[in-house]
């Protein structure tokens, strides 16, 4: 998600290598993400600790990003993966989280930035990674735009939403049930409602009045939400629509289904019509 947003990325870099990446004249031309943790050869909190404060000088704004989790969700994702643990290599994982935990809470307690995972499926951490990183290229405010069901809740950070399910369902014609708002056919079923256009037009014009003025209070990412009852026809249709309309006026848009991104991942047998991966960029 970082080198989406234009950042270099090291993983596992050695503590020892870091301050090599600025000496020399050889200016940055983009900004850094390194990835450490308690594999790195010579990890140590204190060395990090050190290491980061050596770094708050005046042409280096460096920010310390903690990522947590639950120990009870990470007991699930080494169970789901038969990954072993790297500070229990030869023991249960749970003996290894523990470890962990427990070297690591100074420096969690340092973060400047602390994402706790434990809730997140892989859509919801990229929502989060890019409302705090997105605007650091310059790349101007990072504007997603999402469809979800009602039946699930809503998703987290959103700014703001829409309610679709007062326009005509397609779920109720037997021969677009099975299709999405991404087919032509659902689309167009949408579209034909008297009362789509009007409401396009004035969330258009609502978001067009709202989004320059969020640049100006400093907003790096602007989350949009449109709903319908089980979030596969009406809500992906708008969605699909109003990302078109925002990104030919020259905002950065990203697009998320939530119910088709379950779709996608459910097994084979289960999947339907049109499922969409997330992160796609209007255009």
């Amino acid at each position: 998600m970082l080198e989406d947003c234009g950042f270099e990325t090291i993983d596992n870099i050695p503590l020892s290598f870091i301050p090599r990446l600025f000496e020399g004249d050889a200016p940055l031309v983009r900004p850094l993400a390194l990835g450490i943790d308690v594999r790195n050869r010579d990890f140590s909190v204190e060395r990090l600790v050190e290491l980061r404060d050596s770094l708050n000088k005046p042409d280096i704004d460096a920010d310390l990003l903690y990522l947590d989790c639950s120990a009870e969700v990470l007991m699930r994702r080494y169970s789901e993966t038969r990954r072993r643990h790297p500070m229990a290599p030869d023991e249960s994982p749970s003996e290894g989280i523990a470890r962990e935990k427990t070297l690591m809470g100074d420096l969690r307690a340092r973060a400047d930035i602390l994402i706790d995972t434990s809730e997140l499926t892989v859509h919801d951490l990229r929502a989060e990674m890019e409302g705090w990183f997105g605007n650091v290229t310059g790349q101007g405010m990072a504007v997603s735009v999402q469809s979800f069901s009602y039946k699930r809740g809503l998703p987290q950070g959103l700014d703001v939403v829409f309610d679709c399910r007062f326009l005509k369902n397609p779920h109720w014609e037997p021969e677009l049930r099975p299709h999405t708002g991404l087919d032509p056919e659902v689309a167009a079923y949408v579209q034909a409602d008297p009362r789509h256009g009007p409401f396009l037009e004035k969330v258009e014009d609502l978001l067009l009045m709202m989004l320059p003025a969020c640049v100006e209070e400093g907003k790096a990412h602007f989350a949009i939400g449109f709903g319908c009852t089980g979030g596969k026809h009406r809500s992906v249709a708008v969605t699909e629509t109003v990302s078109g309309a925002l990104a030919c006026e020259g905002w950065h848009v990203s697009i998320r289904h939530r119910e088709l991104e379950r779709r996608s991942a459910a097994p084979s047998s289960e999947q339907g019509v049109g499922a969409v991966p997330s992160g796609r960029k209007a255009g």
